[in-house]
């Protein structure tokens, strides 16, 4: 009875804790939008590249997708690593958009069919200076870009855990803040109020302003990214505990019998 009992235990331990670090891959929304990050626990403190996919996203509404602090349901998430990356250069946010304004022809990334998008983003421990998201909590997550700013039917988050290894989580030495060009070749998104270019600008310049009508961007500021430490670590501790429990068990009956 005893041996059978370390055996259903340790079953347990084999099929509980994989299947909750699959589950803590994907989030969805509200509206049957599927978030998908192919790593979301232990990554290394001083950054590692995961790929992040959509599906079932509205395709008439532009999204950001990037790392940023968790602020809760129905709340705008913020600050993000990078700020507003419409380039894709520094890998640190992407811009999806079917139909931008004309700004941004040729720099958002157009959907695929059924709302789907497949990106990559480099996530750090470090957001900024002041954010470190092995103690704040950090998530990968999708949101409206800055054309609806108050619009929260795209938020979709999954949570992202960092390991106490791989490196230092050093803060970045600049934030990005919309209507700034950033170091390298990421053009920002830019400030409203200004008057709308006919062309787009050179790689390091600030993009001109949308016309009447688009909304200003949020305050997607940071250049880099991260998160606090994830469940399966949890289920990890109840897993072994539950072990050590059952192999006590049955040495204690053993000692009786003898």
């Amino acid at each position: 009875m005893a041996r059978s009992l370390v055996v259903v235990a340790l079953a347990a331990a084999f099929v509980v804790l994989p299947a909750t670090a699959r589950a803590d891959t994907t989030g969805t929304g509200g509206a049957g939008q599927r978030l998908t990050v192919s790593k979301t626990a232990g990554l290394a403190a001083g950054g590692e590249t995961v790929t992040v996919e959509g599906s079932g996203y509205d395709v008439e509404k532009g999204i950001y997708v990037a790392f940023c602090v968790d602020n809760g349901a129905g709340q705008v998430p913020g600050p993000c690593g990078g700020g507003a990356d419409t380039s894709g250069s520094t890998g640190a946010s992407h811009w999806i958009s079917s139909h931008p304004p004309a700004y941004g022809e040729g720099l958002a990334q157009p959907y695929g069919p059924g709302g789907t998008f497949r990106v990559t983003l480099r996530l750090t421990a470090a957001l900024n200076a002041d954010t470190d998201c092995r103690t704040a909590k950090c998530a990968v997550v999708t949101r409206a870009d800055h054309t609806r700013t108050s619009d929260r039917s795209q938020d979709v988050r999954v949570p992202v855990g960092f390991g106490t290894g791989g490196g230092a989580a050093v803060p970045p030495a600049a934030t990005t803040r919309p209507g700034a060009a950033p170091a390298g070749s990421t053009r920002a998104v830019p400030d409203a109020g200004a008057a709308p270019a006919s062309s787009v600008p050179a790689p390091g310049a600030a993009l001109p302003a949308p016309s009447i009508g688009d909304a200003r961007p949020p305050d997607l500021s940071v250049t880099r990214v991260s998160v606090s430490e994830s469940a399966s670590r949890w289920w990890t501790g109840i897993g072994i505990a539950i072990l050590l429990l059952l192999t006590a068990a049955v040495l204690s009956r053993r000692r009786r019998r003898s």
